[in-house]
């Protein structure tokens, strides 16, 4: 009988890439540039929420049949993703603007407007601590735009890490098999 395991939700990444600019005849098969530009955080992300597809099925009443109706099969929509992470600033105590310049730009009518393909790995638990944990489920989600940005909630009293919530309207949902 094969062993069978609950996985857990704390151990995952997430990577957001700086999609291909989708112009007549353009050629989207190549692979985007990781560098420093092109990856947007620095940080890991302390919370996804919003991995879902919804299907619309059509309903058909077929004339003479009293018994039931013909489901088919309708469009998919896609749960806008919601990210949050704490806020990051350096040693220059300069605030990590990355997720809050991109939505800025979009706001002010910068064009093209940037949008970003993501990836999110869930890894399972480390066996041992020299062996890296293996990655048990990977999603992918394309051409991602910011739908809202919010600041952290700010309390004197409670001593919480500042946290920024980013939501994430995309084009497609999948999640990806070996």
């Amino acid at each position: 009988m094969e062993s069978r395991f609950l996985l857990s939700n704390f151990n995952f990444e997430i990577s957001l890439i700086k999609a291909a600019n989708i112009e007549s005849g353009s050629n989207l098969t190549s692979s985007p540039n990781t560098s420093g530009k092109d990856v947007l955080g620095d940080g890991g992300f302390a919370e996804c929420s919003g991995l879902e597809i919804q299907m619309d099925v059509q309903q058909i009443q077929e004339g003479g049949r009293n018994d039931g109706v013909i489901q088919q099969v309708g469009s998919a929509k896609y749960q806008n993703l919601v990210l949050k992470r704490g806020m990051f600033y350096n040693a220059d105590n300069k605030l990590a603007m990355d997720v809050w310049e991109w939505i800025q730009s979009v706001v002010s009518g910068s064009l093209p407007v940037t949008r970003y393909d993501g990836i999110i790995k869930v890894y399972g638990h480390r066996k041992s601590p020299s062996k890296d944990a293996p990655i048990i489920a990977t999603w992918a989600f394309d051409r991602a735009l910011p739908t809202k940005v919010s600041g952290p909630s700010l309390n004197a009293k409670s001593g919480d890490v500042a946290l920024e919530e980013l939501h994430l309207a995309h084009e497609g949902l999948r999640m990806l098999f070996d």
